[in-house]
């Protein structure tokens, strides 16, 4: 955190606090050491058109996007708090990255954030699949004269009971 204390010709003190977040001096710091990503902030150094800039933080982003290494530690973060916050409450995988991809970016994210998505419980258990519904019941036509018409179901893919498993 960074304080400053102003006496004003008044006589009125004016004080000014800046916080800055410990999880973005992280993400900073692992960019540093993040191989893929050392290539893209010479590359940006080089190129003045590039779409990768350093900010005024001394962090790497991409389209104004903070660019994260990977580093498998960080992205469960950044995963997790997005997923598990009072303010997110469990998005589904489309909308976190919505959400994600203003902010941040890596490479895959897509793919870690539906992963991630995929494993969490509580989802699984209340997210219901969107199916078309199935539409009106259609009545069976009755035969006039028995054996007028047959029919078979052949249904399988049963489970096998468990003494038969127990002999496999």
């Amino acid at each position: 955190m960074n304080t400053q204390l102003m006496i004003c010709d008044d006589g009125s003190i004016f004080s000014k606090l800046k916080a800055k977040p410990v999880f973005l001096q992280q993400v900073c710091e692992s960019q540093k050491k993040d191989r893929e990503l050392k290539v893209k902030r010479i590359q940006c150094e080089n190129i003045p058109d590039s779409e990768f800039k350093i900010g005024t933080d001394n962090c790497l982003r991409f389209r104004n996007r903070i660019c994260v290494p990977r580093n498998s530690e960080l992205i469960q973060k950044i995963l997790h708090e997005a997923h598990h916050s009072c303010l997110s409450i469990h998005p589904g995988s489309t909308k976190m990255y919505n959400d994600l991809k203003q902010c941040y970016w890596w490479q895959g994210m897509k793919r870690d954030i539906s992963e991630f998505v995929s494993k969490c419980l509580s989802c699984q258990q209340v997210k219901a699949e969107h199916q078309v519904p199935s539409g009106l019941l259609q009545p069976v036509m009755i035969p006039e004269w028995k054996w007028d018409r047959v029919t078979m179901d052949f249904v399988s893919g049963f489970p096998l009971p468990p003494k038969k498993i127990a002999d496999i």
